[in-house]
């Protein structure tokens, strides 16, 4: 067994039975649904499509990243045990939750000069941020130090791609990531916008698309650009999606259908409350392993 805690966020979007399985540990972030506080804990609290259908429904939802004194509790009843960690952070490009757990770090290594606890920037959202994840659970598992592993994320993270489309801009307009006028047109005309994580973990407006059959073509047609091995890919792919299972079904279907080596098939996941709050219902995302992102 690991002599090391391998640890993230609750925006990594897997399940509560997948950390288990893998032995990863989380943490909470919290929503807010009209109000009142939740914590992201992978759809327990609140189940995926009651959430969803409150924002439908004109609930109001914003979100609070983990705070320092919450991560120094998190932290610090694993160095207690004497384990080292591993944490690595939702994306500091949309996050600055980095920022609370390194403060807590930092104090914490003073009480325990002894144990290893490394956090790291995964540059990675979503299920992006869990297919990461379980790669670093591999490792650990193949009896890799914890120093090995810390920097196989840190030469890596940036090989895993992510690739968002979104069928409904009406939580992109009222978060002001679209304007009205823009966002009123593209309604109209039903324009797609296609987003990928860049190589800072910003997550980008890329391309925009007419009707949803066809960026759900585009989206597969990135993955065919920039897979590691092109059509060859033998890795794992996930998909996460916001109360829009068919959509997601109808992208895992033409990527096996053009990746017969895939690693098993394509994962489908929950986008999380956390993201799904600025998301809103009607967004697809899509994670694999490829060439390095560079912008």
């Amino acid at each position: 067994m690991a002599d090391f805690i391998l640890s993230c966020c609750s925006t990594a979007d897997l399940t509560p039975e997948h950390f288990a399985k893998r032995d990863i540990h989380f943490l909470c972030f919290h929503y807010f649904l009209d109000g009142v506080s939740y914590p992201d804990d992978l759809g327990q609290t609140i189940p995926f499509d009651k959430f969803y259908q409150a924002m439908v429904d004109g609930a109001d939802t914003r979100t609070s990243q983990v705070n320092a004194e919450e991560y120094t509790e998190y932290f610090e009843k694993f160095l207690a045990e004497g384990k080292d960690i591993l944490h690595l952070t939702l994306s500091g490009g949309l996050s600055g939750t980095i920022n609370s757990a390194r403060i807590a770090a930092d104090e914490l290594r003073e009480k325990y000069p002894e144990r290893k606890l490394y956090v790291l920037d995964s540059l990675t959202v979503a299920s992006g941020y869990g297919l990461l994840m379980d790669k670093l659970a591999d490792l650990r598992d193949e009896g890799k130090t914890i120093d090995e592993v810390r920097a196989y994320a840190e030469v890596n993270k940036n090989r895993l791609h992510h690739w968002f489309f979104s069928s409904d801009l009406t939580f992109f307009i009222k978060g002001g990531r679209v304007s009205k006028v823009s966002g009123w047109f593209g309604t109209a005309l039903h324009i797609c916008p296609l987003l990928n994580v860049n190589s800072e973990g910003k997550l980008i407006p890329r391309e925009k698309h007419r009707g949803k059959a066809k960026v759900i073509r585009q989206i597969v047609k990135k993955m065919e650009e920039h897979a590691q091995d092109g059509l060859d890919y033998s890795g794992k792919c996930y998909l996460s999606h916001s109360a829009c299972p068919e959509d997601a079904q109808a992208v895992a279907k033409l990527i096996e259908d053009r990746f017969p080596k895939l690693n098993g098939k394509v994962e489908i996941y929950n986008i999380g409350t956390t993201i799904g709050s600025h998301t809103g219902p009607g967004t697809v995302a899509l994670f694999f392993w490829g060439d390095e992102r560079t912008i």
